[in-house]
């Protein structure tokens, strides 16, 4: 895994690492049987504010200073703007107008849009292994989320779809999903410049507060209805996503981020959909195709290519001048003969 210090110096780094996806994918779950029953917006600021308020009261606990001065104030507002108001109004609104397995391959291809901006603002390393774990990582999740007779009308198998099916990709919710994925990409691009100025786990709470109040604020002009029909499970699933699905994930995954390979933890976003599914089959008796066994499989072949380009890279580097060098050093090494004979005892006169 290629993060700082920061991942290592906890006893349990690994599991730390991949909670906040593990959370996100349950929560999905969770959330599935919510959604009928309230509304987008009042929903993501469910997932928002309250969570914001528990990050903050953890924060105080462990002895974290508050932002101060009005750079800090102004990049942790552009935060909350672009990961919080954007990126959960998207999310929410498009989870209502489009299919559940397209929307979470749209959301989950965000990887390669921090890969690319992480390239571009802070010069990281991909490389080969790089590249090739994102291509297949959106393979696994497109292999994971689109219907099988899309796959196989790409594959030439003889599938058949109608070209109105792809002219009404964009006319539902897609687009959305592809605006929620770019927001994120852009939100953890952005706790980088926040924490030159604040803590991240404070910035992470009240970005979550301060972008959560404008989604309550369009809801209550915009919806009716927010809650008169959630049921007490409901209400335990809206818990189980504000708590574990938005305080700790969102509080993990932006504190690792604030350090280490961004392209690096933002592919661990590849398992979310992998998690979901697994646990939709648990719980929801939701079967997994042979197609989607395939991607799942992909999916986890990506990530580690991803977390593990640059020893790749140096182990190819490393045979590759072992192979140059081993038949220079043969021929420069060759074996010498010396003849040695006793000579004669000289005689003194």
């Amino acid at each position: 895994m290629q993060m700082k210090s920061s991942a290592s110096q906890f006893p349990f780094a690994t599991v730390l690492l991949i909670a906040p996806f593990f959370l996100w994918g349950t929560a999905m779950v969770a959330m599935k049987g919510v959604i009928p029953h309230t509304t987008p917006l009042f929903m993501a600021g469910v997932r928002l504010l309250p969570a914001g308020v528990l990050i903050l009261i953890t924060a105080a606990l462990m002895g974290k200073s508050q932002p101060k001065g009005w750079a800090a104030w102004l990049w942790i507002a552009l935060f909350a703007l672009v990961d919080g108001t954007l990126f959960q109004g998207f999310l929410a609104e498009g989870l209502v107008r489009t299919g559940a397995g397209l929307g979470s391959v749209m959301i989950d291809s965000q990887p390669l849009a921090v890969a690319l901006l992480s390239l571009w603002l802070f010069q990281e390393h991909i490389g080969l292994w790089g590249w090739l774990g994102l291509g297949l990582g959106i393979s696994g999740i497109s292999l994971i989320g689109l219907p099988d007779e899309w796959i196989f009308h790409l594959l030439g198998v003889g599938a058949d779809i109608t070209i109105g099916n792809w002219q009404q990709l964009f006319a539902s919710g897609e687009w959305l999903m592809l605006l929620a994925a770019l927001s994120m990409a852009v939100g953890t691009v952005l706790i980088r410049f926040v924490m030159r100025y604040a803590d991240p786990v404070v910035a992470t709470g009240w970005h979550m507060i301060l972008g959560g109040l404008p989604l309550w604020g369009m809801s209550s002009v915009f919806e009716s209805q927010q809650w008169e029909n959630i049921s007490t499970s409901d209400f335990l699933a809206l818990g189980y996503a504000t708590v574990f699905g938005s305080a700790i994930a969102y509080g993990l995954f932006f504190y690792f981020a604030s350090s280490g390979s961004l392209t690096s933890l933002s592919s661990l976003t590849f398992l979310t959909p992998v998690f979901a599914l697994l646990f939709g089959n648990l719980f929801l008796s939701e079967v997994l195709t042979p197609l989607q066994w395939v991607g799942v499989s992909l999916t986890l072949v990506s990530i580690y290519l991803i977390n593990q380009r640059d020893n790749l890279a140096r182990d190819k580097t490393t045979t590759h001048q072992q192979a140059i060098l081993e038949p220079s050093t043969a021929k420069q090494v060759k074996p010498i003969t010396l003849t040695v004979r006793e000579s004669e005892p000289e005689i003194l006169p």
